[in-house]
Protein backbone atom coordinates (compact mmCIF):
# COMPACT_ATOMS: atom_id res chain seq x y z
CA UNK A 1 0.00 0.00 0.00
CA UNK A 2 1.29 3.87 -0.88
CA UNK A 3 1.87 6.60 2.09
CA UNK A 4 -0.85 8.01 -0.64
CA UNK A 5 -4.11 8.12 -1.50
CA UNK A 6 -6.36 9.71 -3.74
CA UNK A 7 -9.88 9.26 -3.52
CA UNK A 8 -11.68 10.01 -6.65
CA UNK A 9 -15.15 9.17 -8.69
CA UNK A 10 -15.39 7.68 -12.30
CA UNK A 11 -15.95 10.32 -15.17
CA UNK A 12 -14.72 12.95 -12.85
CA UNK A 13 -13.64 16.22 -14.49
CA UNK A 14 -11.90 17.33 -11.45
CA UNK A 15 -10.17 14.08 -10.63
CA UNK A 16 -8.95 14.11 -14.12
CA UNK A 17 -7.37 18.06 -13.39
CA UNK A 18 -5.56 16.51 -10.28
CA UNK A 19 -3.99 13.81 -11.59
CA UNK A 20 -2.61 15.92 -14.33
CA UNK A 21 -1.61 18.20 -11.20
CA UNK A 22 -0.13 14.97 -10.00
CA UNK A 23 2.23 14.23 -12.70
CA UNK A 24 3.16 17.74 -12.96
CA UNK A 25 4.24 17.93 -9.34
CA UNK A 26 6.33 14.40 -10.08
CA UNK A 27 3.81 12.85 -6.87
CA UNK A 28 5.51 9.72 -5.47
CA UNK A 29 3.62 6.94 -6.22
CA UNK A 30 0.04 6.88 -5.03
CA UNK A 31 -3.16 4.66 -4.94
CA UNK A 32 -6.04 5.41 -6.03
CA UNK A 33 -9.68 4.91 -4.64
CA UNK A 34 -12.63 5.57 -6.37
CA UNK A 35 -15.65 6.18 -3.91
CA UNK A 36 -18.62 5.90 -6.20
CA UNK A 37 -21.03 2.68 -4.56
CA UNK A 38 -19.23 3.11 -0.97
CA UNK A 39 -21.71 4.67 1.39
CA UNK A 40 -19.11 5.72 3.81
CA UNK A 41 -16.69 6.91 1.19
CA UNK A 42 -19.22 8.79 -0.66
CA UNK A 43 -20.32 10.21 3.16
CA UNK A 44 -16.55 11.38 3.75
CA UNK A 45 -15.39 12.66 0.25
CA UNK A 46 -18.82 12.90 -2.23
CA UNK A 47 -18.99 16.78 -2.01
CA UNK A 48 -14.71 17.13 -1.62
CA UNK A 49 -12.95 14.81 -4.40
CA UNK A 50 -10.88 14.69 -5.76
CA UNK A 51 -8.89 14.46 -2.09
CA UNK A 52 -4.89 13.91 -1.78
CA UNK A 53 -4.26 12.35 1.79
CA UNK A 54 -1.64 10.83 3.18
CA UNK A 55 -1.87 7.67 5.00
CA UNK A 56 0.65 7.76 7.62
CA UNK A 57 -0.26 11.20 9.18
CA UNK A 58 -4.49 11.21 7.81
CA UNK A 59 -3.67 14.60 6.33
CA UNK A 60 -5.78 15.77 3.30
CA UNK A 61 -5.42 18.00 0.69
CA UNK A 62 -8.60 18.88 -0.72
CA UNK A 63 -8.90 20.19 -4.74
CA UNK A 64 -8.57 22.56 -5.87
CA UNK A 65 -4.59 22.32 -5.37
CA UNK A 66 -1.86 22.98 -7.48
CA UNK A 67 1.48 21.41 -8.54
CA UNK A 68 3.73 24.48 -5.91
CA UNK A 69 0.58 23.77 -2.97
CA UNK A 70 1.26 20.21 -3.59
CA UNK A 71 4.89 20.06 -3.55
CA UNK A 72 4.70 22.49 -0.17
CA UNK A 73 2.19 20.38 1.45
CA UNK A 74 4.06 17.10 1.45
Amino acid sequence: MSQWVLYQRDDCHLCDLALAVLAQARAPEFDSVFIDGDEQLEARYGTRVPVLRHTASGAELDWPFSADSLIAWR
